[in-house]
């Protein structure tokens, strides 16, 4: 699938959210038909704590009929490659184009203290991954290599995720970061960061919820590094993050605030920001904030 067919399937802007990990019941799956019913053409969902990434997504098309389900990201430690591959297939056969899996090596914490896994280098791991999933026999008609992504920040996996994937999934990149991974991924892979937005017109408010999310993300080296390599020094990853850095990685604002940062994504090579709205924790649903930004002009 081209760069401009899998944009034109998620859409410019989609959501990217955590909160339904949490959620009770079906109260994902009523979110989801909420967010379709909106206009949303895509949701973004994590392989956080409480939900099987794959099962989740199984459910939320199931409930939906046109919104495509993208994870951001399913990680390679907690499930085979076959089954990933199988999966996938499946998901491709009963939902077409409506399933993008989104695949990451995750962190050494989250691997080996809560996977009880071995993390090992992230490049040969994932390469690995994928020669595995490609060679994969059996069940539904197999999946081109480009309705996949990769989490993907440092040069090589990036050159990784335009070799063997569609293209890159990226979290925790401020605009500059976009940029140069456009110019390491070439004019034919997609391209898809993550913009965490408060929607607010409390700038102090919007600044402490945003430093909040901000920080607890940085603590993770593999997002610290990143965060060095698109221009920031270590003074900005003291006391949670400076305001610079904050307001770098998070918009802040209102509709017009979030809209003109997620252009300037767009314009350095983006082809579809999946946005994450910003609650103060991990468990309400922004609905609200979600109908409110599903009218935001995004075009020039």
């Amino acid at each position: 699938m081209s760069r401009a067919a899998l944009t034109a399937r998620l859409g410019r802007v989609g959501i990217w959210t955590r909160q339904l990990d949490m959620s009770d019941g079906d109260l994902g799956e009523r979110a989801a038909t909420e967010l379709e019913a909106m206009g949303w053409q895509s949701l973004w969902i994590p392989e956080a704590m409480h939900r099987e990434v794959l099962t989740h997504a199984t459910l939320l098309l199931t409930a939906t009929d046109r919104l495509v389900v993208a994870t951001g990201i399913a990680r390679v430690h907690a499930r085979s490659p076959q089954a990933s591959a199988l999966a996938q297939r499946h998901l491709h056969a009963r939902f077409p184009e409506r399933f993008l899996l989104g695949l990451g090596v995750s962190h050494p914490m989250i691997v080996e203290r809560m996977l009880g896994q071995q993390y090992g280098p992230p490049l040969a791991t994932m390469r690995s991954y994928l020669d595995s999933m490609d060679a994969t026999r059996g069940g539904a008609a197999p999946v081109g290599n480009d309705d996949r992504v990769l989490a993907a920040l440092g040069p090589q996996m990036l050159r990784l995720a335009a070799e063997r994937a569609g293209g890159a999934h990226t979290y925790v990149a401020p605009v500059a970061h976009t940029a140069w991974a456009r110019d390491i991924l070439g004019p034919d892979s997609f391209l898809a960061p993550c913009l965490k937005v408060v929607l607010t017109d409390d700038r102090a408010e919007g600044l402490a919820i945003a430093r909040w999310s901000v920080a607890g993300t940085i603590r993770n080296p593999a997002y610290r590094e990143n965060v060095l390599r698109s221009g920031f020094d270590v003074g900005d990853l003291e006391n949670g993050a400076s305001d610079a850095l904050v307001d770098a990685l998070a918009a802040i604002g209102d509709e017009q605030v979030i809209a003109t940062r997620v252009r300037e994504h767009l314009d350095a090579g983006a082809d579809h920001v999946c946005i994450e709205v910003l609650t103060g924790d991990d468990t309400t649903v922004p609905t609200d904030a979600w109908r409110r930004l599903a009218a935001m002009e995004v075009q020039p």
